[in-house]
């Protein structure tokens, strides 16, 4: 850094001279003759949609306040000038010289900006490792081949500080904006695709430590889903962390309990979009116990791959959120909602940690998950805090019979990380929390023999 707190960067604008990025360029100055949010946004109806999306991706931002940011793909700025007002400073970077030169005449009153006309994949952009403390861009990757993703990816984990974040937005599947294109080069993939890139990128420092990247979170972009009904468009905020042998619970979840081919082996017997017990069945029968009117907004704990929430969505036109810690199950219900139309949201997220403002929602609503969560109280303290006035909790959730557990149910107890309680203990956790509330609570306790459980 400088006295001015700037990375040292050195980069030669013009592009690499690969077939890619000749026709990624052609397509950006085609693009780009009218520099205007609709032509950058490719939707007529960009105005109104960035009012709604560029509030809910900047909320999503962990705080950079004073820092060094890197803006990849930054445009004709629709979110520099907004990460100005934080950050220490910021490289606005951009590969068409025309709209860099136009985020310049709109944002280069801010004195803490610097503008450069660069290609992200070009050798001869030369950053600083450990030089930034987040890392930020908006519809980028879609617009790099597979193998250039890779490359960036790897270049990105060195130019992060340790404890600094990558946040990245992508169009997935198909396109969303119903601008008219000549041609469109840009790569729609699955979102699993970008995880696991970003799962296995890797840094080392001069002492041989390795460096990682955590999920810290993935989600659907919520006012397409409000507006379009669209679950394309996907962001993803990882954290720079030093590598470690510890499997902490997320990893257990998805290279252990719910590996992909352990879900598709839950749906199979589950019927399609479930992955726990009773299938659509019991989802009708919990969900039509709430009452469920148009409009109201439901949080599904434990959504797994989404079925009851395509179920809730579809039948009772409510908006659905749904969470998981699991990255495989929100990739799939990710994957499912395409073509569906309906309002139903995914995100990876904890819900021990996972914080939304006070009587977001009408119902929360939870399927065979708080077994693996240990401090219920503070969970179902959260759930009230959450809800609104007159709101609802549906949860069913696996117990185990009263008394002391076999030698073997209690090692598997053990293996599975679970917090089993028999129905009349949960049933106290969750009348202490409810039951002089004024909200309504309906909780269906399955009291399964042992034998079920490790069978």
């Amino acid at each position: 850094m400088d006295a001015a707190g700037r990375a040292p960067v050195m980069a030669v604008a013009n592009g690499i001279g690969e077939v890619e990025r000749k026709v990624q360029k052609s397509y950006w100055e085609e693009h780009s003759k009218d520099l205007t949010v609709e032509s950058m946004m490719l939707d007529s109806r960009a105005a109104d949609l960035d009012k709604e999306e560029r509030p809910e991706i900047l909320s999503l931002l962990p705080s950079y306040k004073g820092k060094s940011v890197l803006e990849l793909g930054a445009g004709i700025g629709r979110f520099t000038g907004d990460l100005a007002k934080e950050a220490g400073h910021i490289l606005a970077l951009d590969f068409i010289e025309s709209v860099i030169k136009k985020n310049e005449s709109i944002n280069g009153h801010n004195k803490n900006i610097t503008f450069m006309c660069a290609d992200v994949t070009s050798p001869d952009l030369k950053i600083e490792d450990n030089s930034f403390d987040l890392i930020f861009s908006n519809w980028l990757l879609m617009y790099l081949s597979d193998e250039e993703v890779e490359k960036l990816v790897g270049k990105m984990v060195k130019w992060l500080k340790v404890g600094g974040h990558i946040f990245f937005r992508e169009s997935c599947f198909h396109q969303s904006g119903d601008s008219k294109r000549k041609v469109n080069p840009t790569h729609y993939r699955e979102p699993r695709f970008y995880t696991k890139v970003f799962k296995e990128g890797h840094s080392y420092d001069k002492s041989g430590n390795s460096f990682e990247l955590s999920l810290v979170t993935c989600k659907c972009i919520g006012a397409y889903v409000k507006n379009k009904k669209n679950q394309n468009q996907i962001c993803w905020l990882w954290e720079k962390v030093k590598s470690t042998e510890d499997r902490d619970f997320q990893r257990f979840l998805d290279n252990v309990q719910y590996k992909t081919s352990g879900i598709l082996r839950y749906e199979r017997i589950f019927g399609e979009g479930y992955v726990s017990t009773g299938g659509v069945e019991t989802t009708k029968e919990f969900v039509g116990m709430l009452d469920l009117k148009p409009g109201q907004k439901v949080l599904d704990v434990g959504c797994g791959i989404g079925g009851g929430d395509f179920y809730m969505a579809e039948n009772y036109d409510v908006h659905v959120l749904g969470i998981d810690l699991s990255i495989n199950m929100v990739s799939f219900a990710i994957e499912r909602a395409i073509g569906r139309k309906c309002s139903v949201e995914f995100e990876v997220a904890d819900c021990t940690t996972k914080d939304y403002p006070e009587n977001s929602f009408d119902v929360i609503y939870s399927r065979d998950t708080i077994l693996h969560i240990q401090d219920k109280p503070a969970l179902f303290r959260s759930f009230f805090k959450w809800l609104k006035p007159g709101g609802k909790v549906l949860i069913s959730d696996y117990c185990k019979n009263p008394g002391k557990p076999s030698e073997e149910f209690a090692a598997y107890i053990r293996q599975r990380g679970y917090d089993l309680h028999d129905v009349k203990a949960y049933g106290q956790v969750c009348f202490y929390c409810y039951s002089h509330r004024s909200n309504n609570c309906l909780v269906a306790l399955d009291d399964l023999d042992q034998k079920d459980k490790l069978f």
